[in-house]
């Protein structure tokens, strides 16, 4: 079995891949998240072993990438951060598997092993609906009841995110790390601009509000 492993830590690295390819598996291993992205999109493997917290980009949007790309190898993350809603997360993102750390090497070996012998490729989803909300993945495009709205990549990428957790209260937290990619709040109000923005484009000229205000909490977006 071939094996993308995607772990930043080289001491972390070397235990894996010493492990995997002592269980007869080809590892090719990835620094940082963009080169695992890159791997994963050109190369044919069988199971992707991604650590979560890595530098350039996120597990989780590496994973969210490749599921938006068609790529559908089953996905095994690895991560510290183990409670339930980071597994939710990641699973959301497109994950088949997570795995807490500290773990031990079998169960590792086993999750691999069961990735593998029960891959059963799912297509990627390329359309997300809210009411009469419609985006196109591939087309990047946006409708609200067969009307096209143009949205900039940021507000497309933010649409995107509130209609993949529709019906949740998403947090500032959750808009930063997930869309803006910080890890850190930077005490600026770009979020309430794009909210703003996007608000007038999908909500202004259509009865029925879709994009609401959770005081106190943050914004849900539901028919």
């Amino acid at each position: 079995m071939r094996v993308l492993l995607v772990e930043d830590d080289n001491d972390m690295a070397q235990a894996l891949r010493g492990s995997l390819e002592g269980d007869d598996h080809s590892v090719e291993w990835a620094r940082d998240g963009e080169e695992g992205e890159t791997k994963a999109l050109g190369g044919a493997y069988d199971v992707i072993v991604l650590d979560r917290m890595l530098p350039k980009k996120h597990g989780t949007h590496v994973v969210r990438a490749l599921r938006d790309r068609g790529v559908s190898t089953p996905v095994l993350i690895l991560s510290a951060l183990h409670d339930e809603d980071h597994r939710i997360e990641g699973l959301d993102a497109g994950a088949n598997d997570y795995l807490g750390k500290p773990f031990s090497t079998r169960e590792l070996l086993a999750r691999v092993r069961a990735l593998w012998h029960g891959r059963d490729p799912v297509a990627p989803q390329t359309k997300l609906a809210v009411g009469d909300l419609d985006m196109d993945l591939l087309g990047r495009t946006v409708h609200r009841a067969g009307k096209k709205i143009d949205l900039q990549p940021r507000e497309f990428r933010l649409l995107e995110y509130l209609m993949r957790h529709a019906g949740q209260t998403v947090t500032r937290k959750m808009l930063l790390e997930n869309v803006w990619d910080y890890h850190f709040d930077p005490q600026t109000n770009v979020i309430d601009v794009h909210i703003s923005r996007l608000r007038s484009k999908i909500d202004k000229e259509y009865p029925g509000t879709l994009l609401h205000t959770v005081r106190g909490s943050g914004y849900r977006l539901e028919a």
